[in-house]
């Protein structure tokens, strides 16, 4: 009797803590999947006629949703491999989406959508395109354009010049920077007429630490009879060259910043990009005993760009261990969690998470 007793107690416990993995399965924030791209406000208008179909608005909304999310992560060199992505590959890759508006006004169709897409099929399908993509991190960029006509040996700076007044006009949704501009400030004016000979070496330091933000673009413009070159100052951009702009003339000048902004935005992007061919396998374990724990460790790697993809392969009655695919190098992942106050140790190719972490 005794014998049935025990066996009926350990039966007893070894439920309960089935009962509670379970728990923490089902209850799991990321079980299966990492983060989503979400785009928001996606707007779509149609006249409203006696063909109208509602799914074939919402289908041209996919399209935009995901024309949208290209153009944040992958740099323009290789989004012209992404432009005739079916239909029917995009909605497989919508992880979620919801109408926030509809309505007719005079005999039109408004409509608004947010879409969420499963991060994981779209790596996927970059990396069956031989396209890396980069991390959408978005970023304020403090900007000093600074106009120079050399032949008439004059330099602009702020409202006088058209770069700078037009520079922040014509912004892009899926931009990832965004660029400060100077307050106009006489003295700063009279700094740079000063050096308008040695700007290409002059350090902007007097300008520069007025203001508290890290990071910088100088960029300086020469126009020389009808060719202008575009200096890039100490930020590892190339310099570039370009034929006549006419800045007289609102397309030119708009048609010169945007293509400028993509020299910028392919940059950034290319400083924050993710080698998706690398895929590092990683099994985690962490204790069990609290299940808040639990559910952060999982809301954090869900918002890690560098994660591919996680689950949860076993339990037992003391520890859950995860399946953790990273994006990059062992050394990558512990610095990234590091960041997040998480530290492992190593014991027979697992990663125990400390406790204390």
């Amino acid at each position: 009797m005794k014998f049935i007793s025990l066996f009926g107690n350990l039966k007893l416990l070894y439920n309960f803590f089935l009962f509670l993995a379970l728990i923490n399965i089902f209850f799991s924030t990321g079980k299966s999947h990492a983060k989503i791209f979400a785009i928001n406000d996606i707007e779509i208008s149609t006249p409203f006629e006696i063909n109208f179909n509602k799914n074939e608005i919402i289908d041209k909304g996919f399209v935009e949703a995901f024309n949208e999310l290209i153009l944040s992560i992958v740099q323009s060199k290789d989004q012209v491999k992404l432009k005739n992505t079916p239909i029917s590959q995009i909605k497989g890759m919508i992880e979620t989406f919801s109408i926030i508006e509809e309505k007719f006004i005079d005999e039109v169709y408004y409509l608004t959508l947010n879409v969420s897409f499963n991060k994981k099929n779209i790596f996927d399908l970059l990396e069956s395109k031989n396209v890396f993509p980069s991390l959408p991190l978005r970023k304020n960029f403090l900007f000093i354009p600074v106009f120079v006509d050399q032949n008439k040996n004059q330099v602009s700076m702020f409202s006088e010049n058209i770069l700078f007044t037009s520079w922040n006009l014509n912004n892009k949704k899926y931009s990832l920077l965004n660029y400060i501009l100077p307050t106009q400030d006489l003295d700063d004016y009279s700094l740079i007429k000063k050096n308008i000979n040695n700007l290409e070496t002059y350090d902007f330091k007097e300008i520069i630490n007025k203001y508290n933000m890290n990071d910088h673009i100088i960029m300086i413009v020469f126009k020389n009879n009808n060719k202008i070159r575009v200096l890039n100052q100490k930020n590892n951009l190339k310099n570039l060259n370009y034929g006549e702009v006419n800045f007289e003339n609102e397309n030119e000048i708009f048609e010169f910043i945007d293509n400028l902004k993509l020299v910028y935005e392919d940059f950034w992007k290319s400083q924050n990009q993710i080698n998706t061919s690398v895929k590092l396998s990683l099994n985690i374990s962490i204790n069990n005993s609290n299940n808040i724990k639990l559910n952060k460790f999982e809301k954090i790697l869900s918002n890690m760009d560098l994660i591919y993809n996680f689950y949860i392969y076993k339990f037992d009655n003391k520890n859950t261990f995860y399946k953790v695919i990273f994006n990059g190098t062992p050394d990558k992942f512990l610095k990234v969690m590091g960041e997040q106050n998480y530290n492992f140790e190593i014991k027979n190719k697992i990663w125990i998470l400390n406790d204390k972490s």
